[in-house]
């Protein structure tokens, strides 16, 4: 069973940082192969695509421009776990955000949320001014 555990969400000023963990467990391939990726959704609003890290050494990265220079997604994979250390928060960052992995077939080019096919439960993060 696909397990997608994130952590690490709170409440924190405007200008603070955080860094929110995705553990995944029961992946039937080998974790390292997989795209993976955050979303984030506030309340009444539609997910909104953060970050996406390819496979392997994770040099493919990529960014919602709302979130680029601020956000920086990465990935370790003797621990099948990913991060998102979001730097500079604003109060348009406070979210649910949600861990997610892309597709097989999408992989890299995974954008839109049924792109992704297993999603963790999210972690809340609120930035108060």
């Amino acid at each position: 069973q696909v397990q997608l555990v994130e952590s690490g969400g709170g409440l924190v000023q405007a200008g603070d940082s955080l860094r929110l963990s995705c553990a995944t467990s029961g992946f039937t391939s080998t974790f390292s192969v997989y795209a993976m990726g955050w979303f984030r959704q506030a309340p009444g609003k539609e997910r909104e695509f953060v970050a996406l890290i390819g496979g392997g050494s994770g040099s493919n990265r990529t960014y919602a421009d709302s979130v680029k220079d601020r956000f920086t997604i990465s990935r370790d994979n003797a621990k099948e776990t990913i991060y998102l250390q979001m730097n500079n928060l604003k109060l348009e960052d406070t979210d649910d955000y949600y861990c997610v992995r892309a597709s097989a077939y999408y992989g890299t080019r995974a954008r839109g949320p049924r792109e992704f096919d297993r999603w963790g439960q999210g972690t809340q993060v609120a930035v108060s001014s």
